[in-house]
C-alpha cells in the first residue's frame, strides 16, 4: 500500500501554511528558518498536530460504529482537546482521562486552557492523580471497560494517538505535503525540526520522508527534539512507530538508525516543566516573529533549533523547516511565568 490508499476524513483547512521567519533567521545569523503551522491548520478548537493524525483515524471510528471515543492525556493535553473537538464534529461522545502529568503549582491547571475547552465541547472529563508516562495506562483501560459495561461502544485512542495502528499516517502524509509546497515555493528544506514526546508525529515524518527519498527525492535530516525527559522510552517508541508506519506506506526496506534522530538537552528534568532555555526561546520567537509557542512542547523544540543553528550543528547554509505543532491553549495554565 501507499499513503493514498488510506481513507482520510477531512478535518483540516487543507495544507497547513508555510512561511519564512526572516527576523529570527537574521538574529541567529545562520540557517534560513521557516515554519509550517499546524497550530492554524483547522477550525476545530484551534487545531494542532493531533487533528492531522485524527483524519486517518476517523474512518476507522466510523467503520467500527463507535458511540464514544475514549482517550487520555495530561490535565493540559492538546491531544484530548482535539479528540473532544472531533467527537463534537462527528456527533459522538468523548470520555477523556486527564492524568496529573505535570507537577506544576498553578492552582487552575485543571480548569483553564485545553481542559476548559474540552469541557466546553461536552466531553466527559475524568481527573486522575497518576503521573507522567508515555506508555499504555491502566486508567485508560478502565475507562474503556466502563463504557463497555454501560452498553456503549468505545473507540480507544491512546495518548497522542501515537500507539494507534494509524497514528503515524497523518505526518507521513505531511512529508508529501511539504514536498508539494517546496515545489510551489521554489525552496528545499534540508532540515526538519520537530518536538517529540509520544512519538508518532516525528515517526510519521521519518517514514514519509524516507519514502520520498527512495522515490528519487533529495535526502534531508529530520531532527526530533525530546521534550519527554524520558529519552530512552521516547527513542524506542519513535523507532517502533516509524518502522510500523514505513511498512504501512510500502517502504521496501527497513529504516536506517541514522534516519531516526531524537536529540536531548532541552527537555529539562521533568515533562511539562519549562527551563530557562524554554522561556528564552518562547520570548525570542514571540518578540521577533509574533509566533507564540508553549512551555511544554514548542518552547523546547524552539530552544533546540535556536541552539543547533547558533552552534552551527545545523550549518549556516541550511534551509530549516520548523514544525509548529500547536499547543498554545496550555499557556493559560502557566500564567505565573510571564509577569514582566
Amino acid at each position: 500500500m501507499v499513503i493514498t490508499d488510506f481513507k482520510r476524513y477531512p478535518l483540516t483547512f487543507g495544507p497547513s501554511p508555510v512561511h519564512h521567519l526572516p527576523r529570527l533567521s537574521k538574529h541567529l545569523g545562520g540557517a534560513q528558518l521557516w515554519a509550517k503551522r499546524e497550530d492554524v491548520n483547522s477550525g476545530l478548537a484551534f487545531g494542532g498536530n493531533k487533528t492531522r493524525k485524527l483524519e486517518y483515524i476517523v474512518p476507522d471510528i466510523l467503520a467500527e460504529g463507535a458511540d464514544t471515543i475514549v482517550s487520555i492525556g495530561g490535565y493540559q493535553s492538546n491531544h484530548t482537546r482535539q479528540v473532544a473537538a472531533v467527537a463534537a464534529k462527528l456527533g459522538l461522545k468523548a470520555l477523556l482521562v486527564q492524568e496529573n502529568w505535570v507537577d506544576w503549582p498553578d492552582p487552575l491547571t485543571d480548569r483553564v486552557g485545553n481542559i476548559l475547552l474540552s469541557r466546553l465541547m461536552g466531553a466527559d472529563v475524568r481527573l486522575d492523580a497518576s503521573g507522567f508516562d508515555i506508555g499504555i495506562r491502566s486508567s485508560w483501560k478502565n475507562a474503556i471497560a466502563e463504557v463497555e459495561a454501560a452498553g456503549g461502544k468505545p473507540y480507544a485512542i491512546p495518548a497522542g494517538a501515537s500507539e494507534h495502528k494509524f497514528g503515524g499516517l497523518g505526518f507521513a502524509n505531511w512529508a508529501y505535503e511539504v514536498q508539494q509546497q517546496e515545489e510551489e515555493l521554489g525552496v528545499f528544506f534540508d532540515t526538519i525540526v520537530v518536538c517529540t514526546v509520544t512519538g508518532s508525529t516525528h515517526a510519521g515524518m521519518i517514514a514519509g520522508f524516507a519514502a520520498l527519498e527512495d522515490a528519487g527525492g533529495r535526502p534531508r535530516r529530520v531532527l526530533g527534539i525530546d521534550a519527554s525527559a524520558t529519552l530512552d522510552k521516547t527513542r524506542d517508541q519513535v523507532a517502533r512507530i516509524a518502522r510500523n508506519t514505513a511498512n504501512l506506506i510500502g517502504l521496501q526496506r527497513d529504516l536506517r538508525d541514522d534516519e531516526i534522530t531524537v536529540l536531548e538537552g532541552w527537555a529539562g528534568d521533568l515533562y511539562g516543566i519549562p527551563v530557562e532555555s524554554t522561556l528564552e526561546a518562547m520570548r525570542l520567537s514571540a518578540s521577533l516573529e509574533a509566533m507564540i509557542t508553549d512551555p511544554v512542547y514548542e518552547g523546547k523544540s524552539m530552544a533546540g533549533m535556536i541552539d543547533l543553528v547558533t552552534s552551527k550543528d545545523i550549518p549556516a547554509d541550511s534551509t530549516v523547516l520548523y514544525a509548529h505543532l500547536g499547543g498554545q491553549p496550555a499557556l493559560n495554565a502557566y500564567s505565573g511565568l510571564f509577569r514582566s
